[in-house]
């Protein structure tokens, strides 16, 4: 398997590239953006493994948590001024 450094829920910051696929850490989720095109050709099963990889990783991360919650609560959302006024 293709080797990488991305370690689910880690931190606010490492980000991996998938083909056009985005995978960003952060603490409480690991979010998913963008589009990928896995083809029938090296390059994507290439790209096919290293998703499977880091999918497999969250995977074993959130059932090896004892204290894993139903739900995450809602984000707190405060109001910010508007600069432009």
């Amino acid at each position: 398997m293709t080797k990488h450094s991305f370690k689910p829920f880690a931190n606010e910051s490492d980000e991996l590239e998938v083909g056009g696929l985005a995978i960003e850490n952060r603490l409480d989720r690991v979010t998913l953006a963008g589009d990928l095109d896995i083809t029938a050709d090296r390059q994507g099963l290439a790209a096919a493994r290293l998703l499977y990889e880091v999918l497999g990783e969250v995977v074993r991360r959130l059932e090896a948590d004892p204290a894993l919650p139903e739900r995450l609560p809602p984000p707190v959302v405060g109001k910010v001024d508007n600069p432009f006024s």
